[in-house]
């Protein structure tokens, strides 16, 4: 059906969904004495009480800074999406100090939080020293923020003992508690690598309702988001969540999406649902615009119209290279215009998962790489999965599989820059997975390439189990070595030797308080791709 709007540019979308230059400018802050110091006193105001129950969070540690988020909200879920706040300006103060109580602080400032960006802010704070541990605070008026701990990359020029990481995606509130997120948080952390899915779009009703408690929330939630409002209040409701506040308070944070955060199995400017291509862009702008309003991103981030800078690269000293991608904004259509399909098309050697400029941009970057370690944070399955048990083939073109001459070409790359030590890092299944990436899919004896990290959810798909009717498909397949059903997370240890993984779980999200075990462990060896199981 042709779309009842008229189609326009891509760059159009910066005014009609956008923020104006002094709105964006304000909310990423300014060190007190610089030159927007005169423009923050259209910040002053009395603050609403108590404006901080969305917690505080950190991201995108640098050598030298990072950046802070809050979004002052003293009334999260009213429903007009806006948090409660009055439509006018704040200021928001924030203090960086190396001890807990702030008797040591290094970096004062303030940005204002406007009503174009859901009353956030996004401060980027430098000058600080490389590899080590900062606190944090917000304050509002009269109120104070929770104090929160972040810290900042190592020196370039080092190559640190170690790097703790872990990774986590699709974080389905509705399906259950995010008790992995409680674990998470008790972790001694560098970085939390998010992979896609922080929210999804579907209604909530009791339809999808998998807790034990009775179903708390009211119609306005029951319906598939696709306005502002409707984002902003879903990214309110998934962020009161007490355990995902603690995570985002202990460590910073860095993130790609995968497809929920606008709408199942997107691809670019093409919808499941036949949105036009036009009315879709649109929908795709307002997601990103909340995207970027609810998490704690850097300025060159801040979306145009439909268009999100997502994928970046970043150093863990010579440690590690961490190369994000976004699989899901470039992308060609699924073959046949199906998800599950084995056509011929799914070969078409032009066929790109990334896009050509970022394909350019992550071959480009792994030749320059001087990493003992490569890691690829993707949002889909990168290892081959065939999902026929008998003689015949069957693949899924919403992962990698779809497009198996862009994996091919960067098997490529990974050879002509000699990269020894590539580890894939990916979520999206709810299922955690681990697996060997192979020169020669059909032949299991054919070299090792790298490894592939496949994080559970958080609370998707509810409490699941040891095993599941899927695990025959995966496990037929030789080169994969874990699937387990559970919840949970992976939390990866990395030293100039070797890659400790371990896949966390727990062993119910219905109801609160399930311990957290290790379903399984790994070690990888630097110089020797492959997955050496230990526990």
């Amino acid at each position: 059906m042709r779309s009842p709007l008229p189609p326009i540019g891509r760059r159009s979308f910066l005014t009609m969904t956008g923020v104006s230059a002094a709105a964006f400018a304000l909310g990423t802050g300014a060190e007190t004495g610089t030159a927007h110091a005169d423009a923050l006193t259209a910040g002053s105001g009395k603050v609403p009480s108590d404006p901080f129950k969305l917690g505080i969070a950190s991201g995108d540690p640098l050598p030298d800074g990072f950046v802070l988020w809050t979004r002052l909200a003293p009334e999260p879920l009213a429903v007009d999406g806006h948090g409660g706040m009055p439509r006018r300006a704040y200021t928001v103060r924030y203090e960086v100090a190396e001890d807990e109580t702030f008797k040591k602080i290094v970096r004062r400032g303030q940005a204002v939080a406007t009503p174009e960006l859901a009353h956030s802010v996004h401060a980027e704070v430098h000058g600080l020293r490389p590899g080590r541990d900062y606190f944090y605070r917000f304050r509002a008026g009269d109120a104070l923020s929770p104090v929160g701990r972040t810290k900042t990359a190592p020196d370039p020029r080092t190559t640190p003992a170690s790097f703790r990481f872990s990774t986590a995606s699709c974080a389905a509130w509705y399906h259950g508690h995010f008790t992995a997120y409680q674990h998470m948080a008790q972790e001694d952390l560098d970085l939390v690598l998010f992979l896609g899915d922080y929210i999804y779009e579907y209604g909530i009703t009791k339809a999808n309702w998998l807790r034990t408690e009775p179903l708390p929330v009211g119609p306005e939630h029951g319906v598939e988001i696709n306005t502002l409002e409707q984002h902003r209040l879903r990214y309110s409701l998934f962020k009161t969540d007490p355990n995902l506040q603690a995570t985002h308070a202990a460590f910073p944070w860095m993130f790609t999406s995968d497809d929920h955060e606008v709408q199942n199995n997107y691809a670019n400017a093409w919808s499941e649902t036949g949105i036009a291509p036009a009315d879709f862009l649109r929908r795709r702008a307002v997601a990103y615009r909340a995207f970027y309003e609810n998490l704690p991103l850097r300025s060159v981030q801040l979306p145009k119209g439909p268009d999100l800078a997502l994928y970046q690269r970043r150093h863990w000293g010579r440690l590690a290279q961490l190369d994000i991608l976004d699989n899901r904004q470039y992308r060609d259509t699924y073959p046949a215009g199906q998800v599950v399909d084995n056509s011929p098309e799914r070969h078409d050697p032009k066929r790109t998962i990334l896009g050509a400029r970022q394909e350019k941009w992550l071959y480009d970057g792994l030749a320059k790489s001087r990493a003992t370690w490569n890691l690829l944070g993707t949002g889909t399955v990168m290892a081959q999965i065939d999902r026929d048990t008998g003689p015949g083939e069957l693949y899924s073109n919403d992962m990698w599989d779809g497009f198996p001459a862009n994996r091919d070409r960067l098997w490529q790359a990974f050879d002509r820059s000699k990269i020894a030590n590539p580890v894939v890092l990916s979520g999206d299944i709810h299922r955690a997975v681990a697996a060997e990436l192979k020169a020669d899919w059909r032949d299991p004896a054919s070299r090792t390439i790298g490894t592939e990290l496949v994080c559970s959810s958080i609370g998707s798909d509810g409490d699941g189990g040891e095993t599941d009717a899927s695990a025959k498909i995966w496990l037929g397949n030789p080169h994969v070595k874990l699937y387990n059903a559970r919840r949970g997370y992976v939390s990866c240890t990395l030293t100039p030797g070797t890659l400790t993984s371990e896949f966390k779980s727990v062993a119910y999200v219905s109801s609160p308080g399930a311990p957290v075990t290790t379903a399984a462990r790994f070690v990888t060896e630097a110089g020797k791709p492959g997955l050496n199981r230990e526990a």
